[in-house]
C-alpha cells in the first residue's frame, strides 16, 4: 500500500524561509567582505589592449585577473578563469563587458566600493562640471605609481612603427569641439550603421581612446592606443598598418571622412563634428593650356571653345595642402650647409585667387587658381614636404616660418561682400605642430601641443613628454598643423 507525501506544515516553510534568508544574508555578507581584496596589483592592471582570452584568444565574455592583470574566457567550473584561480591562487576577477567583479572559484559578486576607481580607469566618464574644468585646469594629476601627468598631454605607446598614427591622435584629441564630443560616450554610441558594417568601430575606439587619455584618474603617466589602431587596420582593410611606417597626411585624409561616415555624416556641412569643425570651403577656377606648338591664328580658334575658357567650381576641403617650392641647400664662407627658409605666408599666397599654377597629365595640363569663400574654426595645413617618384622618396627641407599666434587670412578670402560679412575675424592660433625627423623612409614624428589651461607648449614623442618653448616650434621640420580660430569669432562663422 503506496503512503501519501506528508504534509508540509506552516513551520517546515518558515525554517526553509529561514535557511534561504541566512543563505542570502551569507552570500551578501560575502559579496560585501571579500577576504582576497588586499590581492589586487593595480600596477599590473591595463585595459588599454584588446579585450581576447589569453588562452583561447575569444572576445566574448572575458574576464581580467585583478591580481596579474591577465585576460580569461568565463567564470564557470571548465572556465579558463575558473582554472587560472584553482592553478596559481588568483581569486578576484573583473568581468571587462558589464564591469562586475567576482572572486573565484568560490564565484559570488564581490560588491565594495574601494573597487570603483578600477572601473573608471577602464571606462571613464566625465560630468559636465568635469568638462569645463578640463579646458582651463593646470591642475597636475597623480598616476598610481607615483607619476605626475597633466591630463591630455600624456605618452602613447609605439608598438612598432605607429608614430604616425601616434601624433595625429594626439593632435585631434587636442581640437576642443572634437575632445568634448567624444568624451560623451552617449553622442556616438548608439550611432546605427548598416548591418555588416563596421565602420562604428573607428568612432568607439576613437571615443575610449580620448577618454583615457584625458582621465585625471589614470594609473600610469601613459596610454596604449592598440585598441584604436586594430580598428584603423581593420576599417582601413590593412591600408594603415601598426607595423609599417605610414604618411600622416594620408592617415589624416583617410581617418576624418571615415570617421566622418562612421557618424552618419553626409554631404551637409552640419551633419557631423567633423564637418562643423574642419570643413572650410574654396573657389577653384581652371582652364586649359593651349597646346605649346599652336600658330597664332590657331590659338584664337582655340580660346573660343569652351574647354579653354576659365570655369570655377566650389569645393569644400578638411585640410589646405601647402606646396613648398624646391631650394638648393647653399653653402656659407666655411662651407657649411644652410638650410633654406620660408614664411608661412608665401605659401598660402596660392589661394589668395590669383596666384597661378599648372596642373600637368598625361593627356594635358590646366592651369589653376585658388580662393577660400568659407573658414573653418579649425584649420588643418599640410605642407608637401615629400615628392614620390617611380624610383625614390625626396624630402625639401626648407624650414616654414610662422608665428604661433594671430595669423591672419583675410587676404586669403573672396573679395565678395557676402564673404567678407560672413568672416568679421580671420585671426587663427596654432594649437598642434606635428613634425618629421630625418631620412623620409626611415623617419620618426614628434608633435608640439598646446596645452589651453596652462598655456605652455609641450612636445610628445611616443612615450616622451617634455616641454618646449614657443620659439623653438617654429625651427622645426613642420609637416601638418592645426590652427584654430579665435574664441570671439567662433560664434559668428
Amino acid at each position: 500500500m503506496a503512503l501519501s507525501p506528508k504534509k508540509r506544515t506552516n513551520d517546515d516553510i518558515s525554517d526553509d524561509e529561514e535557511e534561504g534568508d541566512k543563505a542570502k544574508h551569507l552570500k551578501l555578507e560575502m559579496s560585501r567582505n571579500c577576504p582576497y581584496l588586499d590581492t589586487i596589483n593595480r600596477h599590473l592592471l591595463d585595459f588599454d589592449f584588446e579585450k581576447l582570452c589569453s588562452v583561447s584568444l575569444s572576445h566574448l565574455n572575458v574576464y581580467a585577473c585583478l591580481v596579474c592583470g591577465k585576460y580569461f574566457q568565463g567564470r564557470g567550473q571548465k572556465s579558463h578563469a575558473y582554472t587560472h584561480s584553482v592553478q596559481v591562487n588568483h581569486h578576484v576577477f573583473l568581468n571587462l563587458h558589464n564591469l562586475r567583479f567576482y572572486c573565484l572559484p568560490d564565484n559570488y559578486e564581490i560588491i565594495d566600493s574601494s573597487l570603483d576607481d578600477i572601473k573608471y580607469v577602464l571606462r571613464p566618464t566625465f560630468t559636465e562640471d568635469l568638462l569645463k574644468a578640463l579646458e582651463t585646469s593646470s591642475k597636475m594629476s597623480r598616476a598610481y605609481d607615483g607619476t605626475t601627468y597633466l591630463p591630455g598631454i600624456v605618452g602613447l605607446n609605439n608598438i612598432k612603427a605607429n608614430d604616425y598614427c601616434n601624433v595625429l591622435l594626439h593632435a585631434l584629441s587636442n581640437v576642443t569641439p572634437l575632445q568634448l564630443y567624444f568624451l560623451q560616450e552617449k553622442n556616438y554610441i548608439h550611432i546605427k550603421r548598416p548591418p555588416g558594417d563596421i565602420l562604428c568601430l573607428l568612432s568607439q575606439r576613437f571615443g575610449e581612446l580620448m577618454r583615457k587619455m584625458w582621465n585625471p584618474r589614470n594609473f600610469k603617466a601613459h596610454v596604449s592606443p592598440h585598441e584604436m589602431l586594430q580598428a584603423v587596420v581593420l576599417c582601413s582593410k590593412k591600408k594603415f598598418q601598426i607595423t609599417q611606417q605610414g604618411d600622416p597626411v594620408e592617415f589624416l585624409s583617410w581617418f576624418l571622412n571615415t570617421l566622418h561616415i562612421a557618424l552618419n555624416g553626409t554631404k551637409k556641412k552640419s551633419s557631423s563634428i567633423i564637418y562643423q569643425v574642419f570643413q572650410g570651403s574654396m573657389k577653384i577656377f581652371s582652364r586649359k593650356v593651349l597646346p605649346v606648338d599652336i600658330t597664332e591664328k590657331d590659338k584664337e580658334e582655340c580660346l573660343k571653345k569652351e574647354e579653354y575658357k576659365e570655369t570655377s567650381i566650389e569645393s569644400p576641403f578638411l585640410y589646405l595642402m601647402l606646396d613648398i617650392p624646391r631650394a638648393p641647400l647653399f653653402r656659407d664662407e666655411l662651407e657649411q650647409n644652410i638650410i633654406p627658409q620660408i614664411p608661412l605666408a608665401t605659401l598660402m599666397a596660392k589661394f589668395d585667387g590669383t596666384t597661378e599654377k599648372e596642373y600637368k597629365t598625361y593627356k594635358d595640363s590646366t592651369i589653376k587658381r585658388f580662393e577660400l569663400t568659407r573658414l573653418p574654426p579649425y584649420l588643418i595645413l599640410c605642407l608637401k614636404r615629400f615628392n614620390k617618384n617611380t624610383f625614390f622618396v625626396e624630402k625639401n627641407r626648407t624650414i616654414v616660418n610662422f608665428p604661433v599666434k594671430n595669423i591672419d587670412l583675410k587676404e586669403y578670402l573672396s573679395a565678395d561682400p557676402a564673404v567678407r560679412n560672413a568672416h568679421p575675424h580671420t585671426s587663427y592660433d596654432l594649437i598642434a605642430n606635428i613634425v618629421h625627423d630625418g631620412e623620409p623612409n626611415k623617419g620618426t614624428y614628434r608633435v608640439h601641443i598646446l596645452h589651453k589651461g596652462t598655456g605652455k607648449w609641450n612636445e610628445i614623442q611616443d612615450l616622451h613628454v617634455s616641454d618646449i618653448l614657443p620659439q623653438m616650434i617654429a625651427l622645426s621640420e613642420a609637416y601638418i598643423q592645426i590652427w584654430e580660430l579665435k574664441k570671439e569669432a567662433q560664434t559668428k562663422t
